[in-house]
């Protein structure tokens, strides 16, 4: 049975949080899998759902609202990056320049469950392990591995990059954009946004 949903109750909602690393097919699935279930809350109930925990693009979040008001006639709500980010408190002007942001150094590892959050540049001195998260508003530079999840540019900031030793399966998000990364990107890959897309500047 997949167990990359997990699904919580309050009194104003229902919210389906998503692993953030899970493939889409087997969010997919798994949706298919448990909204049935689901319905039978709803013979006494009609509060919103709420998905939670991993960005999707426009065309995914249409599928997953579609596969859910399909089974349940119920209003469906999809968390924002600034939903997921922390950092309400940023203030600081979009499109900064990131040559020259103030920078916090991490002088070790990112462990799984934790998360490093600054309102300028990141630079983790190790490896950003599985189901860890680095959230900044300027760059994320690591010297490790990244294998949890970066958001570079969190206040908004389309010129922020992500960079790392090596960057193995995971998601990416550089101000509100969001790249899946299905392949090992060695030799120190840097991604940056151009073209309205999320992409290596340098491999």
């Amino acid at each position: 049975m997949l167990n990359n949903i997990r699904i919580k109750q309050t009194t104003e909602e229902i919210v389906l949080n998503v692993n953030v690393q899970t493939d889409n097919t087997e969010i997919f699935e798994e949706l298919q899998e448990k909204l049935p279930k689901l319905k039978e809350f709803y013979k006494n109930s009609n509060v919103p759902i709420r998905v939670a925990g991993k960005l999707f693009t426009e065309t995914e979040r249409k599928k997953i609202a579609q596969m859910i008001v399909e089974e349940i006639d119920v209003q469906v709500k999809f968390d924002e990056p600034s939903d997921l980010l922390g950092l309400h408190a940023i203030k600081k002007t979009f499109e900064a320049e990131t040559e020259i942001s103030e920078t916090k150094y991490v002088y070790n590892s990112i462990r799984s469950g934790t998360k490093e959050e600054y309102v300028g540049s990141l630079v983790i001195c190790g490896d950003v392990n599985s189901g860890a998260e680095v959230v900044a508003g300027g760059n994320i530079i690591i010297l490790g591995t990244l294998r949890g999840v970066a958001h570079a540019g969190a206040n908004g900031n389309n010129k922020a990059i992500i960079a790392a030793n090596t960057i193995e399966t995971t998601q990416i998000r550089i101000s509100n954009l969001v790249k899946e990364v299905v392949e090992k990107e060695e030799r120190c890959p840097i991604f940056g946004i151009k073209n309205d897309n999320i992409g290596l500047l340098k491999n």
